[in-house]
């Protein structure tokens, strides 16, 4: 599951934050401080005095476990505290794979623990025991004492860290109860539990609402016609995943999802959901007084950092989370904050954003954790990357498949016909700032953060002239090749 954070300064609509460097350098801890240590009475905690504590459960605390684990610093050291039932596993399956039907061989767990996604080792709850990693499942961080270094469980328990990792993700942005947000059939998704619910509603629905025009919409949206459902999605945009998709390219993939029968309505409010004589969601009433029948509605309409408890530790206000510097250091000594939750430097285009995507999520923690334990001082350099995978399942008269990598600043050329590809290209002051390529091969999609990277200088005329997509590409690559001679 993946979605562009309202804080990612992107061209359509998003913001960032750049504070001057003097004051963040005031805030933050020298770049000598690396943890702390305690003594204190083992009996007195719930984890057994552990050095080092992450609190969330998701992909970001396993790419930080198992790289504690690579440093030997994870054996009898490590405690992960988890609101979810589950180890770490790969989010992003959730709104893809997991959502299809029996007969479409959907994803199951213990299939996606993390790290499989990047083609690591499953780690499965047996593996986090093999590993002497301490794991404290559905029992959520309800308060913290920095002077004190301890935090406290939902159910009571009493934890001590010496070194601190927030790696608490983000929680579903949600309809008001007063205008049906809590109805039964009304689904939001972030994790395992959302997905087992969305998939019994949908064994039994025959109409299905999806609020949101983004990726949630797009992602359950082709999964609802896997299940053959009577599907529309409704949003206020007047184009799909605004953020980041020119109109042009909206209206692509708009016109392939009308072929496999889904319905848009776009400029759309919502005034309220209405329940049925069972009480469960019945339809969708819109801002102009009409109404949509709908066994089911999904909500995809965003997230938010999920900073509770941790506010006392430094909020940024522009982009949201919890500010870190470049090795994702808090300004209270010894805590740290990694993943969707944090906003961090982002050093190759010199503003603070906070990305909600499994990529970042995955690479934070690692750098995070690597900073910690070693001496390693660089900062954090994140090339934004977003994708995302439709329609792959078995039968499917196409499968969908786009990356994109830079930032979507400037202006754009598009070449191909969508089919069988289609290239965007964002061009700023001569140069190559972001690229989206739908159903390249491997190797086209191993060129695209080479140029977002290195930003090339590109003769546009001589791009918008392309006659195909592979021809584009390389007239990119033969521009990325000067800036490597250089």
């Amino acid at each position: 599951m993946a979605s562009l954070s309202n804080s990612l300064q992107l061209k359509h609509g998003l913001t960032s934050w750049c504070p001057g460097s003097s004051s963040l350098t005031r805030r933050l801890p020298s770049s000598s401080i690396r943890f702390r240590s305690f003594v204190v009475a083992a009996s007195s905690f719930s984890n057994d005095n552990r050095e080092f504590v992450i609190v969330g459960g998701g992909n970001a605390a396993g790419y930080a476990a198992r790289t504690f684990v690579e440093h030997g610093m994870a054996d009898g050291k490590l405690c992960i505290v988890s609101k979810e039932a589950y180890a770490p596993y790969e989010r992003p399956a959730l709104t893809k794979g997991y959502l299809f039907p029996l007969d479409k061989k959907p994803a199951r767990l213990p299939g996606f623990h993390t790290c499989v996604g990047s083609g690591g080792e499953r780690q499965t709850p047996e593996w986090y025991k093999e590993k002497g990693i301490e794991m404290i499942y559905e029992d959520p961080v309800t308060g913290i004492d920095t002077e004190k270094q301890t935090l406290t469980t939902i159910s009571g328990k009493l934890l001590k860290y010496g070194s601190l990792i927030i790696a608490t993700g983000c929680t579903a942005s949600r309809f008001p109860d007063k205008i049906g947000g809590n109805l039964p059939g009304v689904h939001y998704i972030r994790d395992v539990a959302d997905a087992n619910s969305l998939i019994s509603s949908l064994e039994k629905a025959q109409k299905v609402v999806i609020v949101g025009g983004g990726y949630i919409g797009m992602e359950v949206a082709a999964a609802a016609v896997a299940w053959k459902l009577d599907t529309s999605i409704i949003f206020p945009e007047n184009q799909l995943l605004q953020r980041l998709f020119t109109p042009s390219l909206a209206q692509r993939y708009e016109e392939l999802y009308k072929e496999y029968g889904v319905k848009f309505l776009k400029g759309a409010s919502i005034k309220n959901l209405e329940a049925g004589s069972d009480g469960r969601v019945a339809a969708v009433k819109l801002g102009d007084g009409s109404t949509v029948e709908a066994d089911m509605v999904v909500i995809g309409i965003g997230a938010k950092p999920a900073v509770s408890p941790f506010e006392v530790v430094g909020l940024n206000n522009t982009v949201g989370g919890i500010q870190v510097d470049g090795l994702f250091r808090t300004s209270v000594p010894g805590i740290f904050a990694v993943g969707d939750v944090a906003a961090f430097p982002l050093k190759m285009y010199d503003r603070v954003a906070r990305v909600e995507h499994v990529d970042h999520a995955r690479r934070s923690a690692q750098h995070c954790v690597k900073s910690l334990l070693s001496a390693q001082t660089h900062t954090y350099d994140y090339l934004p990357y977003f994708y995302s995978r439709v329609f792959e399942y078995e039968g499917s008269p196409r499968k969908v498949w786009w990356q994109f990598f830079g930032d979507n600043v400037g202006e754009t050329v598009e070449i191909g016909n969508f089919d069988p590809k289609i290239a965007t290209f964002w061009i700023d002051s001569g140069k190559l700032n972001g690229v989206i390529l739908e159903s390249g091969n491997a190797e086209e999609f191993k060129l695209l953060p080479e140029l977002a990277r290195n930003q090339p200088s590109i003769d546009k005329a001589k791009l918008e002239k392309a006659s195909s997509v592979e021809e584009a590409l390389e007239i990119a690559k033969a521009s990325l090749q000067v800036v490597q001679k250089a």
